[in-house]
């Protein structure tokens, strides 16, 4: 896509005009260049997008299934159901919220460098979870701490 820059000037090529469908981050290319920042800026939106919808449903289905059930097992069943339900929706509100940091840390162009050290966090890391913020040696030294001081 095209556009004419604020001062009237040149037309300018956005990133997403030479984003192919099918393309994938690649080592032999720079890290975080514009393709590649483009690629996990869309899979964010994109998983966005997806978790929106299904709280959206989630919200639709618990106001249309609000019925008395005389039944105590499956009013007990039912109640259940949408507990689990609204853990699920909890954990992915949380999850949204990641998703935001990585989108801030997208446009701050601090997005695929590991907050602890400061290296670059592996593609297939990225690609398998975008809103990793360590490396996964950083992670790793990370967790086994947190068990250390669990187990005092």
């Amino acid at each position: 896509m095209t556009h004419i820059d604020d001062d009237g000037g040149n037309e300018t090529m956005k990133a997403e005009s030479f984003l192919p469908d099918d393309y994938r981050p690649a080592e032999d290319e720079p890290f975080m260049n514009d393709r590649q920042v483009e690629y996990f800026r869309r899979k964010l939106l994109a998983w966005k997008a997806d978790i929106l919808a299904d709280s959206r449903d989630t919200i639709e289905t618990l106001q249309e299934g609000t019925r008395n059930i005389p039944d105590v097992t499956d009013r007990a069943s039912e109640e259940t159901d949408r507990a689990l339900e609204l853990r699920t929706r909890d954990r992915q509100r949380k999850l949204v919220a990641k998703i935001e940091s990585a989108l801030r840390r997208i446009d701050e162009g601090e997005y695929g460098y590991c907050e602890v050290t400061g290296e670059p966090i592996s593609l297939k890391r990225l690609d398998a979870r975008p809103i990793a913020t360590m490396s996964l040696e950083a992670q790793e030294r990370h967790e086994r701490r947190e068990k250390v001081h669990r187990d005092d």
